[in-house]
């Protein structure tokens, strides 16, 4: 029905930058909000930031002022910009959309997931 499709992981040394991006097709009647969880090893997902489709956003405290959520619903993606990256941010980013099905699908809103992009900051 929908699928998000991330890119722009990789690996990079601490204090650069990466920007990831992740694109919503399929059967979309809105896109209510569109953001990114991450996940180190050993450890829980975390949020990370998300900007809904009045363009409202929010972050999570330890990304504020490194990292910048922005979107364009023409395209239905969303970026993450990265900078002044440390090795903690090491981790398996996941793209997260909440989505409004169409009429024909009921109106139900419902919560995905991409795949995962693995971002690696080296010390």
């Amino acid at each position: 029905q929908v699928q998000l499709v991330e890119s722009g992981g990789g690996l990079v040394q601490a204090g650069g930058s990466l920007r990831l991006s992740c694109a919503a097709s399929g059967r979309i009647f809105r896109t209510d909000a569109m953001g990114w969880y991450r996940q180190a090893p050993g450890k829980q997902r975390e949020f990370v930031a998300q900007m809904t489709n009045r363009g409202s956003t929010n972050y999570a405290d330890s990304m504020k002022g490194r990292f910048t959520i922005s979107r364009d619903s023409s395209k239905n993606t969303v970026y993450l910009q990265m900078d002044s990256l440390k090795p903690e941010d090491t981790a398996v980013y996941y793209c997260n959309a909440i989505i409004t099905l169409p009429p024909t699908m009921g109106l139900v809103t419902q919560n995905y997931w991409g795949q995962g992009t693995q971002v690696t900051v080296s010390s």
